[in-house]
C-alpha cells in the first residue's frame, strides 16, 4: 500500500486540461492578431495604396516634413530634461532619507492620473493671452502658448514620470551599499554618482529614455490642446495625421501614421533586446510600490 501511494502521481493544482490550454492560447491569438496586427497591417496597407511613391511624396510634403522636424525637436528637448530630472530625482529618492520623500513621489505619478487634455488646458490657463501669466508675457513678446515653448512643456508634462519611475525601484533595492564603499575609500560625492550609481543603473536608465522618448513622439491630447493646430508651424506628426484624415487625405494620414507605426515597433524591439539582455535588473525597475 504504501508503495502504491509513492508511485501514484500527485495532481497538480495548476495543470488545465489539453482543451482549456489550447481554448486560452486561441483565443489571446485572435484578440493579439484582432486588435495589434491586423491595424498594424492596415496602416502600412493603406501607406502604401499610392505606391512607393505617392508614400514618399506624402511623407516628403512641406507640411509633413514641417511636422516631422517639430515632432523631432520636441522630442530632442523634452526627453533630455526629464532624463535628467529622473535621475535627479531617482538618487534623491532612493539614496537619501528626507521629509516629504513620499509627497515627491506622488507628485512625480502626478501625470498617470491627469488627463492629458487637462494638463493642456493648466498651461492654456496659466500662458494664455487671457491667463495668469499672458499679459505679461504679451508685452515683452514672450510666446508660449502656440508655439513651440508650450508645445515642449505640454510634452514634458506628460512624459515627466518615465525615466524616474524606472530608475527609483532599482536604486532602492541596489541600496547604498556600493556608494558607501566609493566613499569610503577616498572618492567625492560626484565621482560616486559618476562611476558607482549610475553605471549600475544605466540599463534601467536607456529603458526609461526609451519609453519617455515614444510617449514624446506619440502624444496627442496635451499638445492639441497647447499648438493651436497650426499647419506646417505647430503641428505634430500626430497632430498633421489627424488634420489630413479629416481631410479625407487618407493615403497621406496613413503613411505619416506608419512612421509613427515604425518608431513604435522600433521602441518594441529594442525593449524586448534590452529584456532579453538585462531582464533581472530591468524587472527590479519595474518593480512598482
Amino acid at each position: 500500500m504504501s508503495s502504491e501511494r509513492r508511485h501514484r502521481p500527485v495532481a497538480s493544482a495548476t495543470t488545465e486540461s489539453t482543451p482549456l490550454r489550447v481554448t486560452l492560447i486561441a483565443v489571446a491569438l485572435v484578440f493579439f492578431a484582432l486588435f495589434l496586427l491586423l491595424p498594424l497591417l492596415l496602416v502600412f496597407t493603406e501607406a502604401l495604396r499610392a505606391g512607393l511613391a505617392g508614400y514618399v511624396k506624402a511623407i516628403t510634403e512641406p507640411d509633413a516634413l514641417a511636422a516631422i522636424r517639430l515632432t523631432l525637436t520636441v522630442a530632442a528637448i523634452a526627453v533630455p530634461a526629464n532624463m535628467i530630472f529622473g535621475i535627479a530625482a531617482a538618487w534623491a529618492i532612493a539614496k537619501f532619507d528626507f521629509k516629504g520623500k513620499s509627497f515627491v513621489i506622488t507628485l512625480i505619478d502626478l501625470p498617470f492620473s491627469v488627463s492629458p487634455v487637462i494638463s493642456g488646458l493648466v498651461y492654456v490657463l496659466l500662458f494664455g493671452a487671457q491667463g495668469y501669466f499672458g499679459p505679461w508675457l504679451s508685452a515683452h513678446n514672450v510666446e508660449i502658448i502656440f508655439a513651440l515653448p508650450g508645445i515642449v512643456l505640454a510634452t514634458m508634462f506628460v512624459t515627466f514620470p518615465f525615466v524616474a519611475r524606472e530608475l527609483i525601484p532599482l536604486m532602492q533595492q541596489q541600496g547604498t551599499g556600493d556608494e558607501e564603499a566609493a566613499l569610503s575609500l577616498g572618492a567625492s560625492g560626484f565621482k560616486t554618482f559618476l562611476y558607482v550609481t549610475l553605471p549600475n543603473a544605466k540599463w534601467a536608465l536607456l529603458y526609461g529614455v526609451l519609453l519617455c522618448n515614444a510617449r514624446a513622439m506619440g502624444e496627442f491630447g496635451a499638445v492639441a490642446v497647447v499648438s493651436g493646430k497650426i499647419r506646417g508651424v505647430t503641428n505634430t506628426m500626430p497632430l498633421h495625421v489627424e488634420i489630413l484624415y479629416n481631410e479625407y487625405a487618407f493615403t497621406a494620414a496613413f503613411a505619416v501614421a506608419s512612421l509613427l507605426a515604425l518608431l513604435a515597433l522600433f521602441t518594441l524591439a529594442v525593449k524586448a533586446l534590452l529584456e532579453w539582455r538585462y531582464g533581472d535588473q530591468l524587472a527590479a525597475s519595474n518593480g512598482r510600490h
